[in-house]
């Protein structure tokens, strides 16, 4: 038996959250669609008259109207004159005609979504594997978030206003794949002179952060289903992108002084590169020996590999002079270096770098170009300037002595308020704390509990590779005053009192 117009059903449509921030001749159209959709109105039916429905409704008749007139437009009805409005009826065989996989409950989830309905292998391996979380607001010991409050934006303003005027409407226009070259100078600069890098503007390829760049590397050099090497424990979004781009990922053991050279040696899977964190190792927070980084170089060049290193935090160093990079130290150039804005300035920058070996600079900006064009030139051009009149420099130097002080503000908060809970590694620099859970401790407890007080804790677990991983946390502390520093660590302690902590 066809089905007839039921009024109730369409005024419970109209109430629908979708719908209510639209205007009222939408609501009623979109309604009449999705039900119309959804089968509830059968082809064929016969629509009320608009003057009908109008007053039924409570509203104006030229609003039911303007709703036939779109619907009338996109082919869901037909008005016939004389006669009235109808739904489509060749709408039925299109939209009912095709018999449909039979879906299980227990397949939908909460949302009404099939997981993985329709994706590829990599993406359902994506899926099933979750992404990666960066920090929206300010929370407690949340890690990797640098202090955002007293950046010179006012300094920022200014110079991007003068890009502005002396580029006129050029800077709205595509840019450079490899980046613009006031940057690259500037990036090149900074480099040689603070980092021991050895690289010329033309090596420099200017992209949107570090995960880009890892994922252009696993792409480029390692194909799909090959292994790549990986500290041990290493950072998590590395092995996400390594994973992304379906390489293998295969880890390789730290200890206090950084990756084991000699693990790498015997390393016989047939691995291309390796990833690497010399300054800061993450998480460990070690940094990688003199001797070690001489036979990291000349490993790579033995058995012709690459090193991938990352250098995302290396101008924030508190014991001692901060150690060259390797890149600068690797005369076979076998060194692809990474290096973010993100951490140095602010995380809504977006951008990061590249020092590449010359035989790989015209494959990687072409992979770039395909991948998302090119970086704003706004920014670049902006940030350009802002390095070369020394802000960046003294904006450095300014955080370095703050996140100096707020590390030492932690670690003596440590000691006071989770003595017997964990044991706070002193790294020698970078953004955040590893810490180790006394034995009975579980990890996965004490984030949780810390998790309902309001303090975010990041799990060291997650980033070992093979069955032993420590139980511990990092705790970040950059983004923090020293009032939120002892505020916040009063609330983890009283969260993990030892009569609710221990397991």
């Amino acid at each position: 038996m066809a089905k007839t117009f039921e009024l109730e059903t369409l005024k419970m449509r109209l109430n629908d959250a979708e719908f209510r921030l639209l205007d009222l001749h939408q609501r009623i159209q979109r309604a009449l669609r999705a039900l119309i959709l959804d089968g509830a109105l059968d082809p064929g039916l016969k629509l009320p008259a608009t003057r009908a429905l109008a007053s039924a409704l409570g509203v104006a008749r030229d609003t039911v109207e303007n709703a036939y007139v779109q619907l009338h437009r996109d082919g869901f009805i037909v008005r016939r004159e004389g006669s009235g409005s109808y739904v489509c009826e060749t709408l039925g065989t299109r939209l009912h005609g095709a018999a449909r996989r039979r879906i299980k409950p227990r397949d939908i989830n909460k949302n009404g979504v099939v997981p993985g309905a329709g994706l590829s292998q990599r993406g359902r391996m994506i899926l099933s594997s979750g992404g990666v979380s960066d920090q929206q607001v300010i929370k407690a010991f949340a890690t990797g978030l640098p202090e955002t409050r007293t950046f010179p934006i006012d300094v920022w303003g200014r110079l991007q206003r003068q890009v502005m005027k002396d580029h006129h409407a050029s800077v709205l226009l595509h840019g450079d794949p490899q980046g613009a070259e006031p940057l690259r100078k500037a990036i090149a600069t900074y480099l040689n002179l603070e980092r021991g890098a050895r690289c010329s503007p033309d090596q420099i390829l200017v992209l949107s952060s570090t995960r880009q760049a890892l994922f252009l590397c696993a792409q480029l050099l390692v194909d799909a289903g090959k292994p790549i090497l990986l500290e041990n424990p290493g950072y998590f979004g590395a092995r996400k992108a390594f994973e992304m781009a379906e390489a293998r990922v295969v880890g390789i053991d730290v200890d206090a002084q950084g990756i084991r050279t000699d693990l790498l040696r015997a390393d016989r899977s047939g691995a291309n590169c390796v990833y690497v964190t010399p300054s800061h190792q993450y998480p460990t927070g070690a940094t990688l020996a003199l001797e070690r980084r001489l036979e990291l170089v000349n490993w790579a060049a033995e058995q012709g590999k690459w090193i991938i290193e990352d250098d995302y935090d290396s101008e924030f160093h508190y014991d001692g002079q901060p150690t060259a990079c390797v890149q600068g130290l690797d005369k076979y150039q076998r060194t692809i270096y990474l290096g973010t804005f993100s951490k140095t300035l602010y995380p809504g920058l977006r951008m990061g770098y590249m020092i590449l070996p010359p035989e790989l600079v015209k494959a990687f900006t072409y992979a770039r170009s395909i991948m998302d064009g090119h970086t704003p030139q706004i920014l670049q051009l902006t940030l350009a300037r802002f390095m070369e009149d020394g802000h960046y420099n003294a904006h450095v130097r300014a955080m370095r002595k703050l996140y100096g002080a707020r590390r030492a503000i932690t670690l003596d908060a440590i000691g006071k308020h989770l003595d017997g809970i964990v044991t706070a590694l002193r790294p020698q620099g970078g953004l955040q704390i590893p810490c180790l859970l006394a034995d009975g401790w579980s990890e996965e407890k004490t984030i949780r509990q810390a998790a309902s007080a309001g303090v975010q804790l990041s799990g060291l677990s997650r980033l070992y590779a093979g069955d032993e991983k420590k139980q511990g946390w990092l705790l970040g502390y950059s983004s923090l005053t020293a009032y939120e520093i002892e505020s916040s660590m009063v609330r983890l302690a009283n969260a993990l009192h030892p009569r609710q902590g221990a397991v």
